[in-house]
């Protein structure tokens, strides 16, 4: 059985437990895919899974969600080729030189598309685009709040907001050091956790924002509530504060508001067949121009342990990227 390389841990831990090593190459089974990795993203789901905070795991462990690359090997009666360009979310990890995927979860990407753009893509886009248009339904007329709006996600809900025309996007960040980015991508206003509750109210004449995207959790998701209109929805899709939010049902019954949970991890597991009309959607958006996301930094796969410091230090702009096989560059 031939060998690669691979970001492997051995149990839960700070970045350092990130462990560069040989592992097996996998095999593919029926319907699935063996592709040459390009690049990974790190995600902030990456980091608390490596912590511990997302259940419990067997070990040895591979963390990343998603993959640019070139598919090496097809199983019988596939729809794909050796050599098509493809973005995927894998079996077993992305932290590798090579990863094996169901074909559901992989889609192909133009010839002329680059593969360090397209790794910028997957989890963010996709989640971004279903969150939006299926989950939040959202109205031209809407005020929206876009939590975490400098991250990943963020970054990608606040131009695909903009792009759909929306009146109002009121961003929130950490630091209004990323102020001026948040903007530039299409926010109107943009406020700390601290402020945003009363500059949303002070904004809608006291009626509230329509939907507010919650990936923070924690006393986010109640000051986020604190600032919902009527009929509003508040979308809760992480918690990265690693707070349990609460409410009451007296939240929610008599003001008619809503609140919606939603995975892509879920949805990649019990219903992957909803993802691939989205992924065409968007790719086309980064094939047009039309949405981009700016990669903050690129790390060799040998240092995946200093791009989850970045992304746990939360000072970065955009995606972090890990470049994975040279060649294919």
């Amino acid at each position: 059985m031939k060998n690669m390389k691979a970001v492997v841990q051995n149990e839960y831990g700070d970045a350092d437990v990130l462990k560069y090593t040989d592992v097996e190459k996998p095999k593919i089974g029926e319907n699935e895919v063996l592709i040459r990795v390009a690049y990974s993203s790190v995600n902030y789901a990456d980091i608390k899974k490596r912590s511990g905070n997302k259940g419990k795991d067997n070990f040895p462990l591979i963390l990343g969600l998603d993959v640019s690359g070139i598919i090496e090997e097809v199983s019988p009666n596939s729809s794909f080729l050796k050599g098509d360009r493809v973005i995927a979310f894998p079996k077993n990890g992305s932290y590798a030189e090579y990863v094996a995927a169901n074909e559901q979860l992989v889609f192909k990407i133009p010839h002329n598309f680059p593969l360090e753009k397209a790794a910028t893509m997957p989890t963010v886009s996709i989640l971004s685009y279903i969150l939006l248009y299926e989950i939040g339904q959202v109205q031209k007329s809407d005020t929206l709040v876009i939590h975490s709006a400098a991250g990943g996600v963020g970054s990608m809900l606040v131009q695909l907001a903009k792009l759909a025309g929306i009146q109002n996007i009121i961003g929130t960040v950490g630091d209004l050091d990323k102020e001026n980015y948040v903007k530039e991508l299409g926010a109107d206003t943009v406020c700390t956790y601290e402020t945003f509750t009363k500059e949303v109210l002070k904004q809608t004449n006291y009626q509230g924002a329509n939907i507010i995207f919650d990936s923070v959790a924690g006393e986010v998701s109640g000051d986020s509530l604190d600032c919902l209109a009527l009929f509003g929805t508040l979308v809760q899709f992480g918690n990265s504060s690693g707070k349990v939010g609460t409410f009451k049902t007296s939240d929610v019954h008599s003001s008619c508001r809503n609140i919606k949970g939603f995975s892509l991890g879920t949805t990649r597991k019990h219903h992957p067949a909803r993802l691939a009309p989205v992924a065409e959607k968007v790719l086309k958006l980064f094939d047009s121009n039309e949405i981009t996301l700016p990669v903050a930094q690129v790390f060799n796969l040998s240092d995946v342990a200093r791009a989850h410091k970045l992304v746990e230090s939360r000072s970065y702009e955009g995606k972090v990227l890990i470049k994975i096989n040279h060649s294919l560059l």
